[in-house]
């Protein structure tokens, strides 16, 4: 059965002493950039403290997940059902690329999202994408709306 929300809850991959944790950061479609950026912080805080409830786990529409932060070059990232997508950053490495005919050496960093196809039309996975890797390249496209 497909349930939609007039909501988005974003659940961050957060990395503890213990393991991986997926808290959630709630309402997300009423905060700027600012307050997510807090709001990412604060569950980071609390997990590695060990505070999390399970309710802090529970109920996210979407997942990020940044395996970059522990060296990963690329990986398909799973889907936690009744989750709609997950994006997956992995690691910046610097790897050859053609510029202008030239093979050169830049910083690369691989992004992957998984989708539910049923949920989400391809067309618009890709320009999800694209406009990440924008954000990712150049933030002030993000940050100030460029």
């Amino acid at each position: 059965e497909i349930v939609y929300r007039d909501f988005v809850d974003i659940s961050v991959a957060v990395a503890t002493p213990k393991g991986l944790v997926v808290p959630v950061l709630r309402n997300v479609q009423d905060m700027n950039y600012a307050d997510i950026e807090n709001g990412i912080a604060d569950l980071g805080k609390k997990a590695k403290n060990n505070a999390l409830a399970v309710e802090d786990m529970d109920g996210g529409t979407f997942t990020i997940s940044n395996g970059g932060v522990f060296g990963s070059l690329f990986g398909t990232p799973i889907i936690n059902p009744p989750q709609s997508a997950i994006l997956g950053m992995h690691g910046v490495f610097e790897r050859p690329v053609v510029r202008n005919g030239q093979v050169v050496i830049r910083p690369m960093m691989y992004i992957a999202l998984t989708y539910d196809h049923r949920l989400v039309d391809g067309r618009e996975a890709v320009t999800f994408l694209r406009t990440i890797k924008s954000g990712v390249e150049d933030p002030r496209t993000m940050l100030m709306g460029l």
